[in-house]
Formats: structure tokens, sequence, C-alpha cells
């Protein structure tokens, strides 16, 4: 029974306890635990289950069976887990299996705010058992779904998330080897540049030493990391033209090079974009910059009125690249009407920091409408169509 996805967090299908047998799993590397609700058994049962997907569905029609055999005729099976290291793939197989199917959000539960809290799986079952089944009824703030995504939704994401993973890498190597020169007094020299490794042996320290023996071959193997690195990020990035080149009418292909056309915005941006947030299904740009946990997080009580900053419940990929991309964005758009806003207001004196994320907001409900239904940002300078 598929779930609407313009609202998560609450069931939109009216629950028959009755005739519905509502399963959840708390998903760890040796073990599965099962807690279920069956019509027509008193008591809740409870199952561990090695991590096999063939026996969690042979125990989910055993419960099935067990409930017909009360007296029950069941419709409806539903399970849920928590989304966390084991994905969404199990959620999948579920569905294609006529199971309905749900991932929940762990941070969306509800949890006791005492100080020191007994925490098992038994109680981490119990837990989920109430969150879900209050979902089902239809009553908000009890938990909240992830939309499970396709198989191919899930792959496009990979090359944006490994290169970031390579850029940092990149990062820290490039720092543990400036640090390693400053420890010796060299200043001034970048191991990032190409003839680098053969400039290397010919550094002095300040007394007139040569590197040591043993930092000189740290850094050797430091700078043949980092050209590797150097290479697989570029392998990843002609992979992307390339795909971009060879199918460019396919959907996400065409809407990264629709939205690479915003001046100052470049194709990694553009990726990430369309496949961490641009290609949803939100329901309105409220959702869309909540997504990217650019909302404020008000705290009122009282005649007391406070701003704790950003919520930072979203996506932080968005989140980064979005404030990356707005102090751009006022380089290569200035005389847009965001980039106009920005400037007035820090006329006005509000500070810049807090203006640039506000401005990071704006921005991204305006490249949601330029996606979705092509409306220009006011004052933006677009490339040619390619």
């Amino acid at each position: 029974m598929p779930q609407p996805k313009s609202d998560l967090s609450r069931s939109l299908v009216a629950l028959e306890q009755e005739k519905t047998v509502v399963a959840v799993v708390e998903l760890s590397l040796a073990t599965w635990l099962v807690g279920g609700v069956v019509p027509g058994i008193k008591r809740e049962p409870l199952k561990k289950l090695v991590p096999d997907q063939e026996a969690l569905l042979t125990l989910l029609h055993r419960w099935r069976d067990e409930a017909i055999a009360a007296g029950h005729e069941i419709a409806r099976m539903v399970v849920a887990f928590e989304a966390g290291r084991d994905g969404f793939w199990l959620a999948r197989w579920l569905r294609i299996r006529g199971i309905e199917a749900y991932v929940i959000h762990p941070t969306s539960i509800p949890v006791s705010r005492e100080r020191r809290r007994a925490k098992t799986d038994r109680l981490d079952i119990e837990l989920l058992k109430r969150s879900l089944l209050g979902w089902l009824r239809g009553e908000k703030k009890h938990c909240t779904m992830a939309a499970i995504p396709t198989l191919e939704a899930e792959d496009a994401k990979r090359p944006t998330r490994e290169r970031e993973q390579l850029v940092g890498k990149r990062t820290g190597i490039a720092n543990r080897m400036k640090a390693a020169l400053v420890r010796l007094g060299i200043r001034g020299f970048n191991p990032k540049l190409r003839k680098a490794p053969e400039q290397l042996p010919a550094l002095r320290t300040p007394e007139g030493c040569p590197i040591p023996l043993n930092t000189l071959a740290e850094l050797q193997r430091e700078m043949a990391h980092l050209r590797f690195i150097d290479e697989q990020i570029k392998q990843i990035e002609n992979a992307r033209l390339e795909q971009l080149k060879q199918a460019p009418q396919q959907e996400s292909n065409a809407k990264v090079l629709h939205l690479q056309r915003v001046n100052g915005l470049g194709i990694e941006t553009a990726d990430m974009l369309i496949h961490e947030v641009l290609q949803r299904d939100l329901r309105d740009q409220r959702a869309v910059a909540r997504y990217a946990g650019l909302t404020g997080s008000p705290d009122e009580s009282g005649a007391r009125r406070r701003e704790k900053g950003l919520a930072k419940a979203g996506n932080a990929r968005v989140r980064r690249g979005m404030i990356q991309f707005a102090w751009r964005f006022l380089i290569h758009q200035k005389d847009s009407a965001l980039a106009h806003w920005y400037q007035a207001s820090v006329i006005a004196g509000k500070k810049r920091k807090t203006m640039i994320v506000a401005l990071a907001r704006k921005l991204l409900i305006a490249l949601w409408r330029f996606v979705t239904t092509a409306e220009v940002p006011q004052g933006v300078v677009l490339r040619p169509a390619s």
C-alpha cells in the first residue's frame, strides 16, 4: 500500500488493527530482533533472527497464519525499522514481495529526557512499536518516515559523495605535509605543486641542514598518495562529464545541465543539488529549506525570545554546498535582486554571517523553482544552453 510522498510525518491510510500484522525490526551486524503486534494473539511476540531477509519473511508469514488461525482476516502486513548502516535495501526487498515497509528517521522518535536511562534492544523494540502504531493511526509527532529511494537514485549520489570524501582526504594530506615542514622551520613551500617532489630534496632548514631522512621519506609517500587521490578525483569528474555528454536527455542529466546554466554554479555543485535535494518530491519552499537544515531554531518561553542558530537537522552536504555557493553568488551575480538584498541588509547593520545563511536559504528556494518551474530568479545571469 504506497504511502504518498507529500507527507511522511503520518499515515494517510486508515489502520484496521484487527486486520493488520505489524512488525518492527532492530537491525544489527550479528542479529535482527523482530517484535510484532499480531491480531488474535494476546502476547506480543519477540523473535531473534540471524541477519537473513528470507528468515524475516518466513516469520512474518508465520505470524499471519497464526492470526488467520485465530479467526482474523489479514489484509495488510507492515514492517518498519530505523534508518542506519543497512540503508534501504531491506525495505525495497520487502515491498517487492507485497509487504508494506517503512524506514523511520531515528531522530524523529521522542525519547526520555532522563540523564541516564536504560537502553536495550528490547526497550528499543517497544519504543519503535509504539511510534509505528501511532504513525499508522495518523497521529503526528510519533515519528517520521524516510522516503525510500530506488537503487538507481541511491547509486546516482555515489560520485558526488565519493568526491567529497576524496577532497577531504586531499586536504588532510596537504595539511600534514605543511605541518611537517613548518616543524622543521620551512615555510613558503607548497607541497601540492606538480614539481614539489623534485624540489623536496633541495629544501634546507633554517640551520642549513637538509630534511631528515625519515621525514623526507614520509613526505615523499604523502606526495605519492596525494597524486593518487588527485587522479581519482579527475576520474570521477571525467566520468560525470562523459555521462552528461552521452545522455543529455536523461531526466537527471537534463536537470543538471539546466541548473549549471546559472553563472557561478559549476557541474559539481549542480550535480550534488539535483541528486541530493532538487529531485525529491518536496511539498513547498518551507520543506526545501527545512530539508537542507537552513531554518532557524527559535527558543521562546514567556518573555524570553532568542534564536539559537541553524537547526542543522537536514542534509549537511546541501547546507555546506549552498553556503559556499552563496559566497560565489555574490561575486558572479552582483546585479541580481538577491545580491542587492544581501548588500542592503549588511549596510543596514545585520551580521554578514547571519545574512549569508539567509541568502543560502533564499538561493536554494530560487534554484528549486528554477528546476521545477523554469522560473529564473530576478537579475540572475544564465549561461547559453549547451
